[in-house]
């Protein structure tokens, strides 16, 4: 970006700020500059039906809306350190230069002693070694997305032509690396991959080779008129994951990792949950802590919505151009939103042993009655989809997150559960009762064999059209 064009956008007049009392000092954004814009076609992807909203657009965000996002974003944290974080659809479409004139902006309006953390999610498949020396020069954080091997990737993240797109991933993957770009890697957990943690977990960790994973629940849910565009309905997609089908990944995939990996690899929501068995204030994932509303999403026009997932008509804030982004972000409707993940919880959660883990899981994800039929207080279906799946999980680690917590409030590393585990399950018999105290033998507890792979057969590679078929 030129002097003179850095010139022209500050000459815009700016939106009139006044921070309310009730805003909160930090937040997170998420970036959509080419909204729902993407190179790649995949069948679970929530984001590409968006497109709806927006008729006529070209899906790229000006640099007046740029200028005022930056601006805006700068002005209305309290903090020393700012999140720049973009998203999409696809973010590097936008091009090189658009982030060049990231970099100047937030220079610009960065007040003395501000620190600014850039991130971007991508799938990877445009990245090149230009890509990568920018993103190293400027200290960028990278998510890719993978969902395991060729086999489980390439069912459901094709390109518009419905090709595989785990070797052109890979080669992205790679050239990070070669270029030391800190990154990590997001895997959404669908029908078909869910059945082989094992195969996941050891390809990330193995082939992939990173120490920080993600993983996502994909829950489509159906809407009135066949599509998935809103948080509407009780039906879900025959892509989304069953509850206990991704209550059983996390704990195989879980028991791999408290055994050999504590503090080489870093799984996000293990680390989130143990935050809750400590007792920590937040968790440091939005859907297990008590409240949220402080992660938002802008479109690529400007416009604010409560959440990334609620990125719909009912949601919508307003827009920076119009009012400030920090008035909106502080605004009674999103507070509301926030606190609403406390206050709709049905009895049947609040009295769950294992809420202080879960908190209700993300709002988007409770749209399911109780076993007794209870909705939440408000009136609504309130229970989570996924409440089976977590309840399976959080009771299954209790026992080792029990003994982490303890050796860290005792000044200790993580790591030691893993020796202490070999020497408390050493010399236990399979029918014995488990040390975990759960009640159940040890053969059926914490003393099942870890199976070389999982039970299925990795499944074949698959077309586009087999994959649509299958999830029709």
């Amino acid at each position: 970006m030129t002097t003179a064009h850095l010139k022209n956008l500050q000459s815009i007049e700016p939106v009139p700020l006044t921070i309310p009392a009730n805003a909160p000092p930090a937040f997170h954004m998420l970036a959509k500059p080419t909204g729902a814009i993407c190179n790649l076609d995949c069948a679970y992807c929530f984001f590409l039906d968006k497109e709806v909203f927006y008729p006529d657009s070209k899906f790229r965000m000006s640099d007046d809306v740029l200028e005022l996002y930056i601006r805006q974003l700068v002005e209305s944290h309290q903090t020393e350190q700012v999140t720049i974080a973009w998203q999409g659809g696809e973010p590097t479409l936008m091009g090189l230069d658009f982030y060049r004139r990231v970099m100047a902006l937030a220079e610009s309006y960065r007040r003395p002693g501000m620190a600014f953390e850039h991130t971007m999610q991508t799938n990877g498949t445009l990245l090149d070694d230009e890509w990568c020396e920018f993103y190293k020069e400027h200290n960028f954080l990278i998510g890719i997305s993978i969902d395991g091997p060729s086999q489980l990737h390439d069912i459901y993240r094709v390109d518009k032509g419905g090709a595989p797109t785990l070797d052109k991933v890979m080669r992205g993957l790679r050239l990070l690396q070669k270029h030391d770009v800190e990154y990590n890697v997001l895997t959404t957990v669908n029908r078909v991959n869910a059945d082989y943690p094992l195969e996941v977990y050891r390809f990330l960790r193995d082939e992939v080779k990173t120490d920080w994973m993600q993983f996502i629940p994909v829950v489509e849910r159906i809407n009135e008129d066949g599509l998935t565009l809103y948080q509407e309905g009780t039906d879900v997609s025959d892509r989304s994951v069953l509850p206990e089908q991704f209550g059983r990944f996390l704990s195989a995939i879980y028991d791999e990792w408290v055994r050999n990996d504590v503090g080489t690899v870093f799984v996000q929501t293990f680390e989130a949950a143990l935050r809750n068995w400590l007792g920590m204030d937040a968790s440091g994932m939005c859907v297990f802590n008590k409240t949220c509303g402080t992660g938002l999403a802008i479109e690529h026009n400007g416009d604010l919505y409560s959440c990334d997932h609620f990125v719909e008509p009912d949601y919508y804030l307003g827009n920076i151009l119009d009012k400030h982004m920090i008035e909106l972000v502080a605004s009674p409707q999103q507070i509301k939103f926030g606190q609403d993940k406390l206050d709709t919880l049905p009895t049947y959660c609040m009295e769950c042993d294992v809420r202080f883990a879960c908190h209700g899981e993300c709002p988007k994800n409770r749209f399911i009655t109780t076993p007794d039929g209870e909705a939440s207080p408000g009136g609504e279906v309130g229970l989570n989809y996924l409440c089976a799946g977590f309840k399976h999980l959080f009771h299954h680690v209790d026992f080792p997150m029990k003994i982490m917590a303890g050796l860290i409030r005792r000044g200790h590393e993580a790591r030691e559960v893993m020796s202490i585990l070999e020497q408390a399950f050493t010399g236990v018999k399979r029918n014995d009762p488990c040390p975990c105290g759960s009640g159940r033998k040890f053969k059926q507890c914490h003393g099942r064999q870890q199976p070389k792979s999982s039970r299925k057969t990795l499944p074949p590679p698959q077309s586009r059209s087999a994959a649509i078929r299958k999830s029709e």
